[in-house]
């Protein structure tokens, strides 16, 4: 298996090249040159796997240069019970109504983004080793990603992290899991913006093809492919938690801001798994929304991104969007680079034309969330379920039920536990208490080490600098 950019300028990659890249060199975002496809036999013999044997049989299709045995290792090591807390790793529940929730965030960090950064952190110690390397990361989080990759990087050999967020924009919550963490190779770094601009600058400084180089920088940002391949791998197994044969059809809704998680299912809808529709879910911020509607694609500044009550998915620049588009327009490279053009010169395009291809061919729907909408569906459920869900998972929710079609199963991806957004939980159902683990109690209590810049990107690299003595 070889990788192509979406530019079309770079020279196809092996995995574990790509896995350490970030950024094409050309700018695009790397993908297969081609997606496996998956039998109805082989579905057949998946079915009943063990979430790190089922890991294992997906993988293998994407990380050939790799070893089995290295690769199963790998794997093993990263979706354990005692990481994950079942067996099942991602368990599928049923609320009252027939919503289907499949449990993604019982990880180190209470988020989604445990599920691939954990694979993450022990693929790069693997590779670097192997190869005598180093790796500088960069990455920028609007919540959840930044503390998954710190949990999952922290004390591993050869590998710094350097994680922007936008200044008092998370939760306390994940501010503490982020900034308390003392490992000398964590660095936060609080950007005075929000966090398009600090997506902004990790881009600026991965094209800055000098400094990359020189100081080894890479991304566990959603536009790392690692990343993606190891979020595949939940869709077919949520499928087989919430069916009981493969001639059924599910829909996935799945609450979306930079298109990772989302993107990781429509790959396994093209390998082949029987899924009807994949829901994007956008709260205020509703770019995506607006292109499934319209067809238009108009990324907005900072000044007009919205500050909400489910932050992780305060975006209003998809990155990998680009992915989808890159097959939306039949790997076309060219036009990407054209489309990519009008998007950095902030015009955005319009696609309209595309609209019922991304329909018919690719699944696609969506539908909106307001701070009132997941406040209500925060409070409905936990009346009639007795459960709390987190208000990006809310946002979820609320449009799965406004869309649900007659008969169809919905699954829709639990992305955060309650716990982080203890707020917003009391706003909706009052001064409960909200249950989190116990190795989490008192964690806003800690000492917290975080550096404030001015939105910059050369403050960013005076610090990479000053940090690695180079």
């Amino acid at each position: 298996m070889k990788y192509i950019s979406t530019r079309g300028q770079t020279a196809h990659k092996p995995f574990s090249e790509v896995l350490l890249m970030g950024l094409a060199p050309d700018g695009g975002l790397m993908l297969p040159e081609a997606y496996p496809q998956i039998s109805g036999e082989t579905l057949q013999k998946w079915r009943g796997l063990s979430y790190p044997d089922l890991a294992f049989e997906i993988m293998s299709l994407f990380v050939t240069d790799i070893p089995a045995d290295d690769l199963r290792g790998i794997i093993e090591r990263t979706y354990t019970e005692a990481a994950f807390g079942s067996k099942a790793v991602t368990p599928v529940r049923t609320l009252s109504d027939g919503i289907k929730i499949q449990a993604l965030s019982n990880g180190p960090t209470l988020a989604f983004k445990d599920m691939a950064m954990q694979f993450l952190g022990n693929a790069f110690e693997y590779v670097l080793n192997k190869e005598g390397k180093q790796l500088n990361i960069l990455g920028a989080t609007s919540g959840d990603t930044g503390s998954a990759a710190e949990y999952a990087l922290r004390g591993k050999k050869g590998v710094h992290v350097f994680m922007l967020s936008p200044e008092g924009k998370m939760s306390s919550f994940q501010r503490a899991q982020m900034f308390s963490l003392q490992d000398e190779n964590i660095h936060n770094i609080a950007v005075e913006g929000m966090f398009d601009d600090c997506q902004d600058i990790v881009k600026a400084v991965q094209n800055d093809a000098g400094f990359k180089e020189q100081y080894k920088i890479g991304t566990v940002n959603s536009i790392n492919w690692g990343r993606i391949v190891a979020q595949v791998v939940y869709y077919f197994a949520g499928y087989f938690n919430a069916t009981t044969s493969n001639e059924q059809k599910v829909s996935f809704c799945v609450p979306s801001g930079n298109f990772g998680n989302i993107c990781a299912g429509h790959i396994a809808r093209q390998m082949g798994l029987p899924i009807h529709r994949l829901i994007v879910a956008t709260n205020e911020n509703d770019v995506l929304d607006e292109f499934f509607k319209t067809g238009r694609y108009l990324p907005r500044g900072s000044e007009h991104t919205y500050v909400t009550s489910s932050p992780s998915m305060d975006i209003s620049k998809a990155s990998n969007f680009e992915r989808f588009i890159f097959d939306l327009m039949d790997r076309d490279a060219a036009e990407i680079e054209t489309l990519w053009a009008e998007v950095a010169a902030g015009k955005g395009f319009d696609l309209g034309f595309t609209l019922e291809k991304a329909r018919r061919q690719y699944g696609f729907a969506s539908g909106k969330s307001t701070h009132a909408d997941r406040l209500a569906t925060i409070k409905a459920v936990y009346e009639q379920d007795g459960e709390l869900l987190d208000p990006h998972t809310a946002d979820g929710i609320k449009v799965a039920r406004e869309i649900r079609e007659p008969g169809e199963t919905i699954v829709c991806l639990e992305t955060a536990l309650a716990a982080k957004f203890e707020a917003t939980i009391h706003e909706a159902v009052g001064n409960i208490a909200v249950p989190r683990p116990a190795r989490l109690e008192n964690l806003e209590t800690l000492p917290q080490r975080v550096q404030v810049v001015p939105n910059n990107a050369e403050n960013v690299k005076n610090i990479i600098r000053k940090t690695l003595g180079a």
